[in-house]
């Protein structure tokens, strides 16, 4: 173990390079103090220890408190639980009116604004395209319109599920919650700092997967089975939105051809998703590698995978099911006994041709009717 100064830890903070912070005799003790490095919270706590800070300033009431010996670990988790005691007294008042509208939502889409992307997106492919005044108006009104209200209900979802589904993790008796909304840290367990990531199973790995088993690729088949039945297949689509629109039009026929495809693809993604659960170390190195680069970090995550086995597109709507993701993730914090040893995960990031180390876990979570 190192002893290593505040300034040191900060940098390693920065840097994204967790393992030095945990590898050090005060690593944790800057972490929780850093999950809650708020003016306020420090603030609170020195005032409830008696600690005076008034010719102190704000930027360096972090380090201050760091070193100061009076106040214990035990002091700082007791701080910690009696705050989030407090914000989720009032955040558990407005929780089912907040499942209620979130339940209002009837589809997950895009609407082709390419995630974060939204910005750029309307730069590239109508600002820099288009000369034409009428034309343009015509796609605010219609397509840019169309991306806009999905960027913002997408993610005013994820928003509110992000905050639900860490409350459940944050409830559980075996968590150290933190105070506030903290970049790189949701919770502590067992003194080792997570950020929560809440997904679904990629639908590239999905594809790769797919062929390795000799199935093919997924909108070839499904378009063979399509012309084989005389389904109509439209040309005005992206593959993406004909992959799902055919699916969806073969979910519903009822010829023995559709329900035995139907029923072949289920079955493979279903083994697919118990294959990576039983040996979850390539999914989890396969979400670093693969994560956006405008919201890069290499620190220690918990993923919590979400599948719908009925239909997978319908997967999002778990986010919202609290009640049946609270049963499914206080089972698994009740027996929660870390090895440590298969937390480690490595993994490199092509942007900046670095191998980072970091600490992760992943629990599944799969919903069938």
């Amino acid at each position: 173990m190192t002893n290593l100064s505040f300034a040191e830890l900060d940098a390693y903070f920065r840097n994204n390079d967790f393992p030095s912070i945990e590898n050090d005799n005060r690593g944790v003790r800057f972490l929780k103090l850093r999950s809650m490095s708020r003016n306020e919270a420090i603030e609170e706590l020195c005032r409830l220890r008696g600690i005076d800070i008034s010719t102190i300033q704000s930027k360096h009431y972090f380090s201050h408190l760091f070193e100061m010996s009076n106040v214990t670990n035990k002091d700082i988790d007791s701080f910690i639980a009696h705050k989030y005691k407090q914000e989720r007294k009032a955040r558990s008042l407005n929780e089912d009116y907040l499942i209620d509208q979130l339940s209002r939502l009837q589809q997950f889409d895009w609407g082709g604004s390419f995630g974060n992307s939204l910005e750029k997106n309307i730069v590239n492919n109508y600002v820099k395209k288009i000369k034409s005044y009428t034309e343009i108006n015509d796609e605010i009104e219609g397509r840019i319109l169309t991306s806009l209200r999905g960027y913002t209900l997408n993610s005013w979802c994820n928003h509110w599920t992000s905050i639900l589904i860490e409350d459940l993790f944050k409830d559980h008796h075996n968590v150290l919650p933190t105070v506030g909304l903290i970049k790189k840290i949701d919770f502590f367990i067992n003194d080792i700092p997570f950020d929560l990531k809440v997904t679904y199973f990629p639908e590239e790995l999905f594809a790769q997967k797919l062929k390795l088993k000799g199935f093919g690729v997924e909108l070839t088949r499904l378009k063979q089975v399509c012309k084989r039945l005389k389904i109509f297949i439209p040309d005005d689509l992206t593959d993406k939105m004909l992959k799902q629109h055919l699916y969806n039009k073969l979910s519903e026929d009822q010829r023995d051809d559709a329900k035995q495809f139907i029923s072949d693809l289920k079955q493979h993604k279903q083994e697919i998703i118990s294959e990576a659960e039983a040996n979850p170390k390539e999914l989890k190195i396969w979400l670093y590698e693969n994560q956006g680069e405008a919201r890069f970090d290499a620190s220690n995550r918990f993923f919590l995978v979400l599948t719908d086995e009925t239909d997978v597109a319908n997967s999002w709507k778990l986010k919202r099911n609290i009640p049946f993701l609270r049963k499914k993730v206080n089972e698994h914090l009740n027996n929660i006994a870390f090895n440590l040893a298969g937390l480690d995960t490595e993994f490199y990031w092509g942007k900046t041709q670095q191998t980072f180390k970091c600490k992760s876990d992943i629990l599944f979570i799969k919903y069938s009717e």
